[in-house]
Order: structure tokens, then sequence, then C-alpha cells
């Protein structure tokens, strides 16, 4: 099971939001390098970025940022990064800056056509973020609830070739509340390709209901709010995910 810390990007600092909120704002750091560095020598095995500004404007904002945070971590563990991806110079501009895996959100639902040729153009470098609520999707930073239905949307992306797929529970996200392990599951188990959890992590209990659910598809979970005001040590809890799921650190 991978923790994957994330490192969400406004105004070229890592803040976190508040239900999605861009004025509802906590300031964590000034440097998110160094906040990478942090975590990779707390034994995070991948980073989660989101460039918060690009997601707003439809196009990147905190480039010169991003690079600096990959530059930090190197060849040391891989990047995956959304927020505002909309073309496939994009793509291709950021995996040349050293980004392993780009997220493609509310484009991919909007416009289809697009997320298929950015599977076919980088194959095994694409995930689809799908943020829901009720088993609906929504677009647009969570301010609009689509009529698609969750799963058969990850079906259709899944057989454009995504690498996998992130799933927020968006009435959970950034509230510490727990995150929906059942829905998360019944994702998991409709799919051949990985889903990564997002969205609610606030204990080391909801590692262990993870970890119970690994075998079913869930591969990874990406924790922000929990670890950056000190929920549970980050260290101690993927050294737990591990020993849990029989692997050693590492």
């Amino acid at each position: 099971m991978l923790l994957i810390p994330a490192i969400d990007l406004k105004d070229g600092h890592c803040v976190r939001l508040k239900q999605g909120d861009m004025e509802d704002v906590t300031v964590f750091s000034e440097d998110p390098a160094e906040m990478a560095r942090h975590w990779l020598a707390q034994g995070a095995r991948r980073l989660h970025l989101v460039d918060l500004n690009g997601a707003v404007a439809g196009k990147p904002k905190n480039e010169a940022v991003i690079q600096e945070i990959v530059a930090a971590v190197g060849d040391d563990i891989p990047v995956q990064l959304g927020g505002g991806i909309r073309d496939l110079d994009t793509i291709e501009r950021y995996l040349d800056d050293g980004v392993s895996y780009v997220i493609i959100g509310t484009a991919a639902v909007k416009n289809p056509g697009f997320l298929h040729d950015a599977c076919g153009a980088f194959p095994g470098h694409i995930i689809v973020g799908i943020d829901a609520k009720d088993g609906k999707v929504a677009v647009d930073g969570w301010s609009k609830l689509t009529g698609h239905d969750v799963i058969d949307l990850a079906k259709k992306f899944e057989d454009y070739g995504v690498e996998s797929i992130i799933y927020t529970d968006i009435g959970r996200d950034g509230m510490l509340g727990g995150v929906n392990i059942e829905a998360t599951v019944k994702l998991a188990q409709a799919l051949r390709i990985p889903v990564i959890a997002s969205g609610g992590i606030g204990s080391i209990a909801d590692i262990d209901a993870l970890c119970a659910v690994e075998d079913e598809g869930v591969i990874g979970a990406i924790t922000g709010r929990a670890i950056y005001e000190g929920k549970f040590d980050f260290k101690a809890a993927q050294a737990r995910a591990d020993e849990l799921n029989g692997r050693s650190e590492g």
C-alpha cells in the first residue's frame, strides 16, 4: 500500500484547501521543494502534486515550483501531477521535466477524445482523477455534479489505456472524516487497473482499513491535511502499511 503525500500548490506555496474552496486555504510551507524532500526522507515512495491555480485557470500556473520539486527528489521517487492539464503539449513538457504521471481530471470527462489521444501518445503515464459524490462524477473543481456514473466512466477510461484511477469522495476531502472504503472498493472491483484512494484520511485506523482492501485493487492512498496537521506520523504509517501487507519498507 502506497501512502502518497499530497503537495497542493497555490501561488507557489504548499497549501491545503477545505472542500476544494480556493478561499479556505491553510498554508503549510512556503518552500514546496523542501517539503518534498521532507516526505522523501520520511519514506514516501511517490508524491502527489496539484497545481491549484492551474486547475482554476485551465493551464499550468506553478511550473517553476513543480520543476524545483522534481529536481529536489530526483530519480528517487516518481511524481504524479494534476491541475490545468488540457493539451498534449503540456503533458509532454511535464514528462520532459521529469514528472512520471500526469493526472487528467475535468478534461477527461468533458473531452474524452483528448484523454484517448493522451493515452495513445504517452502510454503508462496517464492517470485519471475522478471526483465523485453519491456515485456521480463532479467536474470544474467540484462545482458541478454531472449525470455520469463513476464506474461506467471509469470502465471507459480503462479501455482508453489509463494507468490508474484516483478516486476522490468530495464529500470527505480535507475533512479528516475517513475514507469512503465501500465506494472505493466497489470501483476497484469493477476495474482491471489499480485505484488510488483520496479524500478523508484522518487516522491510522483509515490506513488499516485501506490495507485490508489492497487485494481488491486499491494500491495506494493520497494523504494531505492529516499528515500536515500531525494526525498521524507518516513514516510510522507507511511502515505499518508495509507490515500489514507483508512487505519490507523501501
